[in-house]
């Protein structure tokens, strides 16, 4: 390599390191710190920002017109999925949930804690955005603080299965498949093979943390309930809504935006909510609302995509991830599994964040799409239950008046052992 080729391979990486660090100090959001990484990346490459021949890559034409576009299929399936969602919070289903996990554990604080963890991730299954986070939460913390578990406990069972529900979360699915080619029906089927030993393993935590909590009876003030308001009578046969799309994905092999379809379809003839037109047409509206931070975050998470998959960017990093990218299964799952930490504030293995684009890198190094899929999926463990940054850990630590950190230093190193697990389940199937 001459010292161009070393120069901007320096360029690029203090580029990455940089808004990394703006990211994981928070004074700069992935939202916006991902598109200035795209633009800065090709730049130093050498990437022509205008040019008038058609045929030659650009970054106006090449990273950020197309780059936006590139995961219109993702950003379609996140609206149903939101949409979908809403539908169950209004018909009543996601609250007749909660209540009849509640009616079920009686006044036993493991027996809460550990039904409230089966129904959650049921619920979360269906729909994981903040709004679904905030109902269910709002109702699950003040019930467990109630029976006697501590605050950061409390949050911990709603952020374990709230981290669980969404590996069956059809959006992940529909982004795995832009980035990896992997077709959803086969995402679906790892999806439940590899839901096991998370399951396991944050179960276990949830118990371990119940069993050791200092079991101190507190009130616990919940707003008043206005007496104008009525629950929802919810058909009990209505409650296995959340899990269609998933049973029908899994089962028929269909993609994403059908499989909601037919699913908002049959969560209507069950639940026979009064003003069903009413209810689909406010709850698309409302769900858009919910997932536009997120829909922006897939713009730009698109427009790195186009950035690192640039002629001249893959050209200048190619010997460098292939230097690192491990090439046996023992060091596929040595590798993944230690640096697991990284997938935490948007980091290089989060799909979320940077991940996305060191994903179609670590493809350009040899490493099969595959792998890199079942590499970044569990690392996701780590991310979706401690990561400080998220804003439904942001949200239930304020709630219950505790720090987001204690949240993080409790549950990472269960996290990291569900990634291990699963990484070598990852190892014997991509090798």
């Amino acid at each position: 390599m001459d010292w161009l080729h070393i120069s901007r391979i320096c360029a690029i990486l203090f580029i990455f390191l940089l808004f990394s660090g703006l990211m994981m100090a928070r004074k700069m959001p992935a939202i916006l710190a991902l598109p200035v990484m795209a633009v800065l990346m090709p730049l130093v490459a050498g990437v022509p920002v205008f040019s008038a021949d058609k045929g030659t890559f650009t970054i106006a034409d090449n990273v950020l017109t197309q780059g936006s576009l590139r995961l219109g299929a993702t950003i379609v399936a996140l609206i149903f999925g939101a949409w979908f969602g809403e539908v169950l919070k209004k018909v009543g289903v996601t609250e007749a949930l909660v209540r009849k996990a509640a009616e079920l554990s009686g006044d036993k604080p493991l027996t809460m804690a550990i039904v409230f963890f089966i129904i959650g991730t049921v619920i979360f299954s269906s729909s994981d955005g903040l709004g679904m986070v905030i109902l269910v939460g709002s109702i699950v913390i003040p019930i467990l603080l109630t029976a006697g578990l501590s605050p950061l406990t409390s949050c911990i069972v709603l952020l374990a299965c709230h981290a669980l529900g969404s590996l069956f979360a059809v959006s992940g699915w529909a982004l795995m498949h832009d980035l990896y080619g992997i077709p959803i029906a086969d995402m679906a089927r790892y999806a439940m093979l590899f839901a096991i030993p998370a399951a396991i393993v944050y179960l276990a935590m949830v118990i371990w943390l119940v069993k050791r909590d200092v079991i101190v009876r507190k009130a616990w003030s919940m707003p008043v309930a206005d007496k104008r308001h009525k629950r929802k009578q919810v058909n009990a046969i209505a409650l296995i809504s959340p899990l269609v799309p998933v049973v029908i994905i899994f089962l028929f092999r269909i993609d994403v935006v059908p499989a909601i379809t037919l699913s908002l379809i049959i969560c209507l003839l069950l639940a026979l909510p009064k003003r069903p037109t009413h209810i689909l047409v406010s709850s698309l509206v409302e769900g858009i609302q919910n997932v536009a931070g997120a829909i922006g975050l897939m713009v730009g998470i698109g427009i790195l995509l186009n950035a690192v998959t640039a002629p001249q960017v893959t050209l200048v990093l190619k010997p460098l991830i292939e230097s690192i990218i491990p090439t046996s299964p023992l060091a596929y799952i040595l590798f993944f599994s230690l640096l697991s930490p990284l997938a935490l504030y948007r980091g290089p293995l989060n799909s979320y964040g940077l991940g996305s684009g060191l994903g179609v890198l670590m493809l350009g190094g040899g490493l099969s799409p595959l792998a890199t899929m079942l590499a970044l999926r569990s690392a996701s463990l780590v991310q979706g239950l401690s990561d400080p940054t998220n804003t439904h850990n942001v949200w239930s630590s304020d709630f219950a008046k505790v720090d987001v950190n204690e949240i993080l230093r409790k549950t990472l190193p269960w996290a990291m052992v569900a990634v291990l697990i699963s990484m070598v389940m990852a190892g014997y199937i991509a090798f």
